[in-house]
């Protein structure tokens, strides 16, 4: 990063953080409160599957959000002091409200407006934890999805008290909107005042108005591929739920917008496809792990766009033939503002077949984990390294923590779809160890076979540093190691071999990160040779066939 963007990046956060604590301040706060008489005239349409028997288990006092079940021994979930914090995300955001929409008794509705009220009574005074931006956002969406819920059988105070809460929510969406510091949160927030616009019946020219600052921000965020920037299926996910909600909506009384709206989420569901596996998960790239299986179904079940077919999308590149899929990471590196969450995996690659995944990546920390940024560095990937180091830097400390950044020219990824190849190159060693990487992957024989050559070009005389080639396997992939040749075994019986030439081999330990079960114990083939004597490695893997 340059300097002068870094000062910008810099300068605008401290500037908006200075802001955000004057308005968030008790003695300007009191002027968030609202009347408690929002006249909500409509619902949004809530697309995301149900299930009665998570009722059933919250009455019980089990909570499972996040695929995390938390028993709080019949205790409120906003009494007790959770360390997982996706659950807490899930608990405050109130995505579980959903449930409750087939509840079949009085005592089961009565339960979701209890616990609404508990969390007002709880958590609607102002903290910065539960009215994070986003979160705020997305708990209005989801009070607004199922306002009938909240609403149904309560007395007149219980109404005024979650109108009085919703219209404070609202407030402060509006004040500190504009202050948002994560490009994502603004969308969010955007979206999530569009959604109260058109539920409330506000006048045409304040819906056209929150229309258009929704369209910006898109403009801002999506790129041409219909990527997000960040470069992340958590968040593309994330969005296309609150997107495909409001088009929805917005069919009824605002056609011209839907459509423009359908067609951009028509393309984001082409990108997520494009960066998915045949085990119908995206690939861990970029702060993304194991999502909700039944939320990603339902996403994807909005739109029949798929990637059919091998491109490039985003700076990934998408390999398919037969059953096979490989998506590989060519490293690109948001923009700083996009960053957050991005990962130095340049040249990366995940490998499914069928329904097995081969190949994989660690995916993100579990929460609370020590050193998070460990998790984003290039040896947690399936990807060539140099002294263990990785191509792109991530700040440990200072206005940039947690940031990737830049380090070299800008890594590239070409599809050869004539060859059902992928090209990928990575500048970030360059001034340190005088080489650039690249990567070709081959898929052969329909899918069964999968041919890799990393190739060390100097860019200088004098090359140095020592290469390791990772590839980490998926769970319960069995592994044994003859002469010249490793064979194993996955979960579903399928065997692969692995070959190479130009390299030193070994099997080392390696972990897949779970939300249902946490870190997996896997193991990851690694290669290794010095840079100077490298020149090319190359690998294959094949299936095995009785």
């Amino acid at each position: 990063m340059h300097l002068g963007q870094f000062l910008r990046f810099t300068s605008r956060r401290v500037l908006l953080s200075a802001v955000d604590a004057i308005v968030t301040n008790p003695v300007i706060r009191w002027t968030w409160t609202g009347p408690g008489n929002e006249e909500i005239m409509g619902t949004l349409p809530e697309f995301r599957p149900t299930d009665r028997e998570t009722v059933l288990e919250m009455m019980q006092g089990r909570y499972l959000l996040s695929s995390r079940l938390i028993d709080t021994q019949g205790d409120s979930p906003f009494s007790i002091e959770a360390h997982h914090a996706d659950w807490v995300d899930e608990l405050n955001s109130f995505a579980w409200l959903r449930h409750f929409r087939d509840a079949r008794t009085e005592e089961e509705r009565r339960f979701a407006r209890v616990l609404t009220l508990d969390w007002i009574d709880r958590g609607g005074r102002f903290n910065r934890t539960n009215w994070q931006l986003s979160l705020t956002a997305r708990r209005i969406l989801n009070w607004l999805r199922h306002y009938s819920i909240l609403m149904e059988g309560a007395d007149p105070g219980e109404a005024q008290r979650i109108n009085r809460s919703l219209a404070t929510q609202i407030s402060s969406l509006k004040l500190r909107g504009p202050l948002a510091l994560e490009p994502v949160d603004a969308l969010l927030v955007a979206i999530a005042l569009l959604g109260v616009a058109v539920c409330a019946d506000r006048p045409e020219s304040e819906v056209l108005g929150r229309i258009r600052a929704v369209q910006r921000l898109l403009d801002q965020q999506i790129d041409d591929d219909g990527l997000h920037r960040s470069r992340s299926a958590r968040t593309q996910v994330k969005l296309l739920v609150e997107l495909t909600t409001v088009r929805q909506v917005l069919l009824r009384h605002y056609e011209s917008f839907a459509v423009e709206l359908t067609e951009l989420t028509e393309l984001m569901q082409r990108a997520l496809d494009a960066i998915s596996l045949g085990t119908g998960e995206p690939g861990y790239f970029n702060g993304t792990g194991q999502m909700a299986h039944d939320i990603l179904v339902a996403v994807q079940a909005q739109s029949a766009s798929r990637a059919r077919a091998s491109c490039v999308v985003g700076g990934y590149g998408r390999l398919i033939t037969g059953r096979s899929i490989v998506v590989a990471d060519s490293g690109l590196v948001p923009e700083a503002e996009f960053a957050g969450l991005a990962h130095a995996g340049a040249l990366a690659f995940e490998f499914s077949h069928g329904r097995d995944l081969v190949v994989c990546n660690c995916g993100p920390a579990p929460t609370g984990y020590d050193d998070p940024l460990l998790f984003r560095q290039g040896i947690a990937h399936s990807a060539p390294t140099i002294n263990a180091l990785s191509s792109a830097h991530l700040v440990a400390h200072g206005p940039m923590a947690g940031r990737l950044t830049q380090m070299g020219a800008a890594n590239t990824v070409e599809a050869r779809t004539d060859e059902d190849m992928l090209v990928l190159r990575a500048h970030g060693y360059t001034d340190k160890f005088h080489v650039v990487l690249q990567r070709s992957l081959t898929l052969l024989a329909e899918g069964k076979t999968l041919v890799g050559q990393d190739r060390f070009l100097p860019q200088r005389n004098r090359i140095s540093g020592s290469a390791a080639i990772r590839f980490h396997l998926a769970h319960q992939t069995e592994v044994q190691v003859g002469d010249e040749i490793v064979r194993m075994r996955l979960a579903s019986g399928a065997i692969w071999t692995f070959l190479w030439e130009g390299a030193s081999m070994h099997i080392e330990d390696s972990v897949r990160h779970s939300a249902y079960f946490g870190l997996h114990r896997t193991r990851q083939i690694v290669l290794e040779a010095p840079v100077a004597a490298a020149g090319e490695i190359s690998w294959i893997f094949t299936l095995e066939e009785a």
